[in-house]
């Protein structure tokens, strides 16, 4: 038997995009209207976003819904894009979708994610799993372990939290995130709050607290999933702590804390 040398999926175009064909089956809907339904899409790197975006084939998509962009933006993507307005459900949503300039996705159309952009599609589908915020990437993974480690997290020398049956979640890029069961952390001494956030790879932190203590510490610094999704189950309803602001120590050796794309938003 002849052996061939693997292709690889990742391709580059001259303008500076990688991309890579998918088989997942994914729809966007606004509203009721399902605006997109694809067994072919690809997901689309842009060299100043750290993560993917889907376009699909012009097939595929409700283009009667779609109308060149009044007012378009200046910039936003790679090269020179063109935009389109979307109208749909009673409602006209402004530069909802766009082409890449680049010849190997001639004949695509990428869609803007409305929670997250104000325009676009309001809910995604992989299959039959809703997802949120943007396409996983699928060069990276999550993990979440349940783990024997002794955890120890503190505020300015106040122990807020120890265990020795944390569930380790490991994402890739990010420190290790140590989620921790309610019972052995002191949330007397937080205040929730109404903040929430979604993640592609988990679903809905839809709790969140802040310190009550006198400590210059940012607001919303612990969270948990009540409801994650199916991959990290082990980590639901347990509160974590972001790692940038906390002091954790983890089987006696105190962790630094580390600079991370959350850093920024950490401010008091």
């Amino acid at each position: 038997m002849t052996s061939h040398p693997a292709v690889p999926l990742m391709r580059t175009t001259p303008e500076g995009l990688l991309w890579e064909p998918s088989e997942r089956w994914v729809r966007g809907r606004r509203g009721d209207v399902t605006v997109v339904d694809s067994r072919h899409p690809v997901l689309v790197w842009e060299p100043h976003l750290p993560v993917p975006q889907y376009a699909f084939p012009r097939a595929d998509v409700r283009t009667d819904l779609l109308h060149p962009a009044q007012n378009p933006p200046r910039g936003g993507h790679t090269g020179p894009t063109v935009f389109y307005d979307l109208e749909a459900d009673g409602e006209t949503r402004p530069n909802a979708a766009w082409t890449f300039p680049a010849d190997d996705l001639a004949g695509h159309v990428a869609f803007a994610w409305f929670p997250r952009t104000g325009t676009g599609l309001d809910h995604w589908y992989e299959e039959e799993e809703e997802i949120f915020v943007h396409p996983r990437d699928p060069h990276k993974r999550v993990d979440a372990l349940p783990s024997s480690r002794h955890v120890r997290v503190e505020i300015d020398g106040t122990v807020v939290a120890e265990t020795r049956d944390p569930v380790l979640l490991f994402e890739t890029s990010l420190p290790i995130r140590y989620y921790i069961p309610r019972r052995d952390v002191r949330l007397d001494l937080f205040e929730a709050t109404d903040h929430s956030t979604r993640c592609p790879y988990k679903g809905t932190a839809g709790q969140y607290w802040s310190w009550r203590g006198g400590a210059a510490v940012p607001p919303n610094l612990v969270w948990s999933y009540p409801d994650p999704l199916p991959a990290v189950a082990a980590i639901k309803g347990r509160p974590a702590f972001f790692n940038e602001v906390v002091d954790i120590t983890v089987d006696g050796e105190l962790l630094q804390r580390p600079v991370t794309p959350f850093s920024a938003g950490l401010r008091v």
